[in-house]
């Protein structure tokens, strides 16, 4: 057994860590490599017993941004061992790999968990964080202008696949309260596996919205764009005439909205370690086209 991390470039090894990543959470990272979006700010720390991937915990190297300001972040994720190689302690040695790495090297440390391991992440200093759900109630007496103004993009095409991760690199964070940044790489994944029928560009607005809707509201799970956004005239597009609900799956903070918030009842638990030079913001909810 060897201890090996950021082995992209190994045929054989990268299979193997697709087959377990597929084989334990239905992850399908093949399209995502295969397109490029396999960067330098994903990096596995693995165990492998010959060519094969047994035990693994992934890191990604993006930022936050905290009332406009930069900090360093490191996201874990694919925390994952084969069945036949558990119970024998590798993703604790894996764990402590990572946070000897990585110790002088983030503000915020951070992972979203399954209800299984809840009682595995606070032995290495992670706390247990309560996210947040943002909604509002949208009026409108426009007519419906989305049919002409929207235009749904395809990432089995090339060309738009390659415009939204340009257009990506470019972009402004989705909030200033609370979002992150140079997390391309999680966004097109979630393009490709997550949300590939419900990404849209908004001609008039000049933003890529990833969204969808149903009779009684709008999930909006991102807002992607290079200058501040009129929320007002997006929505307007969206909804048409009449009253919807609006779910954000972000932290909005834009200029004339007013906002419900509750605790988030779904999804992975969030625990957060931090270099004790900073705290975790309250009342939040992270970006989900960002959660690896």
């Amino acid at each position: 057994m060897q201890f090996i991390k950021n082995y992209k470039d190994n045929h054989q090894l990268r299979e193997s860590f697709f087959e377990l990543a597929k084989g334990i959470f239905g992850l399908d990272f093949v399209s995502w490599y295969e397109n490029g979006f396999w960067g330098n700010r994903y990096i596995p720390f693995s165990f492998a017993d010959g060519n094969s991937i047994i035990a693994n915990v992934s890191v990604n190297i993006l930022d936050f941004i905290i009332q406009g300001k930069q900090h360093r972040a490191l996201q874990i994720g694919t925390v994952m061992t084969r069945p036949d190689y558990r119970n024998k302690g590798l993703s604790k040695r894996l764990m402590n790999k990572v946070l000897e790495d990585y110790k002088d090297s983030f503000d915020f440390m951070y992972l979203f968990a399954n209800d299984r391991v809840l009682d595995f992440y606070p032995k290495f200093g992670f706390k247990k964080v309560q996210e947040y759900q943002y909604w509002s109630t949208f009026s409108s007496s426009a007519e419906a202008g989305a049919k002409n103004k929207l235009r749904k993009l395809n990432v089995s095409n090339r060309t738009d696949l390659e415009f939204i991760y340009s257009f990506a690199l470019d972009r402004i964070p989705v909030s200033n309260t609370f979002a992150t940044s140079n997390s391309q790489g999680i966004l097109m994944y979630h393009c490709l596996n997550v949300f590939p029928n419900e990404i849209y560009y908004h001609e008039t607005g000049k933003a890529i919205v990833i969204f969808n809707k149903n009779e009684n509201a709008f999930e909006i799970f991102d807002i992607i764009s290079k200058t501040p956004v009129n929320i007002q005239n997006i929505l307007e597009d969206l909804a048409g005439e009449g009253s919807c609900k609006v779910i954000f799956h972000y932290t909005p903070d834009y200029e004339g909205m007013t906002y419900e918030i509750s605790p988030l009842q779904d999804g992975g638990t969030l625990f957060v370690k931090t270099n004790e030079n900073h705290c975790y913001p309250e009342r939040v909810k992270h970006p989900v086209t960002s959660e690896a």
